[in-house]
């Protein structure tokens, strides 16, 4: 049971976290190329997480490498995906369709790999999952813009949940991963310009936010099983719906409000269980 609340309540940090790192990067990506703002962003949060393992006693471990290496890669595919679907759409809409998808993936994974979870869990890995749905459906003038990207960002989550879920490490894992993430935006799309002065303070939270929903999604994944803590860590939408209703006046409408009381439910049966 401690181990359930563990996991669970890294999750919900990870969504708070990744939350409000998304709208920062979406923000970013109005006024700065998305190659740009995901390129800046990998590099602080793999410095960051660098020079945390570098003076932690954490061990190096050689057969994490190609988990974070490919995690890394998807995450920083999702990443792309997720800001170009922000900067072109209505973040509303993009942002729980990415959580969805995102969670889709490792939640029927950690059902095939880790078995039932119990019938109260259980119940709640399914309302959240419609919970994340409805708070995705569209409502009133949300622009459907940018929905493919917000499909491929949550493909590219869901295999960065999978892939870091088999790490023993913490740190040098989300380093790898970032830096990782980092060199492969350098190699495919390098910047041809700087970053506009008014996109850096959104970058600075998007880099943050990021790095601790990545540190926050580890946690909970080491805690406890995989299809709790990536259901948990899908709940980062809501954080991002939350802040452009607050900061840009984005309608949220009766469904998305449903979608997050759904959610509130879900994690409750979880808890129970």
């Amino acid at each position: 049971m401690e181990a359930a609340w563990l996991s669970l309540g890294f999750g919900l940090l990870s969504a708070l976290t990744w939350g409000a790192g998304d709208f920062g990067g979406g923000m970013a990506s109005r006024s700065a190329r998305t190659q740009t703002v995901v390129l800046w962003t990998s590099l602080l949060g793999g410095l960051l997480f660098l020079a945390l393992a570098l003076l932690g006693p954490e061990p190096f471990r050689p057969h994490d490498l190609p988990f974070a290496l490919l995690g890394g890669a998807l995450g920083a595919l999702g990443l792309y995906s997720l800001y170009r679907a922000l900067s072109q759409g209505s973040m509303s809409l993009a942002a729980p369709v990415a959580g969805v998808v995102g969670a889709a993936l490792p939640v029927a994974l950690g059902l095939l790999w880790e078995g039932w979870p119990g019938p109260l869990p259980a119940l709640g890995l399914g309302v959240g999952l419609v919970g994340v749905w409805l708070a995705s459906r569209p409502e009133g003038h949300a622009s459907p813009v940018g929905l493919p990207w917000a499909l491929l960002a949550g493909l590219g989550f869901g295999g960065f949940y999978v892939l870091m879920d088999r790490v023993e490490g913490l740190l040098w894992p989300a380093a790898l991963g970032k830096l990782t993430a980092f060199a492969l935006v350098l190699l495919l799309s390098p910047p041809h310009k700087g970053l506009p002065r008014g996109a850096v303070p959104w970058v600075l939270l998007a880099a943050l936010g990021d790095a601790g929903g990545n540190l926050f999604f580890l946690l909970a994944a080491q805690a406890g099983r995989l299809d709790m803590a990536a259901l948990a860590s899908s709940f980062y939408p809501a954080t991002t719906v939350l802040l452009a209703w607050l900061l840009l006046g984005e309608r949220l409408g009766p469904g998305r409000k449903l979608g997050m009381l759904t959610c509130l439910l879900a994690l409750g049966f979880i808890a129970l269980g």
